[in-house]
């Protein structure tokens, strides 16, 4: 028990939560990115992410004179995911904050895979399709499944290789329903900005929908996703 509550205190300062939420694009980042998304100094900064390092939930790496931090561990983001559902939307006014509350809303990054009500839509094709089955937490892979994402351009023999999750459920805070995680949902991801389908937004998790994606999406996963900036409640909130 003292280690989950370590774990609790480390996630409860609000800038280290910041800079963890950063860092679940999957990508590293170094420490003054890092400072300024916080909105702390350099110093202060590196005091929070040595104690995140320490505790396991960072790695890093060093490239000339900077420090690069990103998440140790796809489990850390879906913790970080997890939590993000039962925390207090903080409500905002300016177009720029709406902006990306909706990008981020409609698609983004959980560490390596894909999130957002366009990840949603995503497996519940797959699931519909009867390409996976869900059973509880986790997604199996049907035969019909493995024809799909082999003929997708997947190469399943590979991913099964890998020391990691294959195909499991990630809640998503957004949405308060399950996506598709583990390799099978990083390679998805990956497969959709092979094909342009999906663009990194600059600074943000946020996910960019390309016109071929828009088309790409319709053909093979028979998706709608001209109402992509619509939200649930009509409210605007950000993370």
């Amino acid at each position: 028990m003292q280690h989950v509550a370590a774990a609790a205190s480390l996630l409860s300062e609000e800038s280290r939560s910041i800079m963890l939420t950063m860092m679940m694009d999957g990508r590293f980042h170094t420490s003054g990115e890092l400072a300024r998304a916080a909105g702390i100094t350099p110093q202060t900064a590196s005091f929070h992410l040595k104690k995140l390092e320490e505790a396991g939930f960072l790695s890093r790496a060093k490239q000339g004179r900077h420090r690069y931090y990103g998440l140790k561990d796809p489990a850390i983001a879906q913790v970080m995911e997890s939590l993000l559902t039962i925390t207090p939307p903080v409500q905002v006014s300016s177009f720029n904050q709406a902006a990306e509350d909706q990008a981020i809303r409609f698609a983004r990054t959980c560490y390596d895979h894909l999130a957002g009500s366009l990840g949603i839509l995503v497996a519940e094709t797959l699931a519909s399709n009867e390409y996976v089955r869900k059973e509880q937490e986790q997604f199996t892979l049907t035969p019909m499944g493995e024809a799909f994402f082999s003929s997708f351009g997947i190469d399943l023999r590979t991913l099964r290789k890998k020391r990691r999750s294959f195909c499991h459920c990630c809640l998503d805070w957004s949405e308060r329903k399950h996506h598709l995680a583990g390799s099978l949902g990083n390679a998805l991801l990956e497969r959709f900005f092979e094909l342009n389908w999906l663009k990194r937004k600059s600074g943000s998790r946020a996910l960019l929908l390309t016109e071929t994606g828009r088309s790409g999406f319709a053909e093979v996963f028979d998706l709608d996703t001209s109402n992509q900036h619509k939200t649930h409640d009509n409210k605007v909130y950000l993370r």
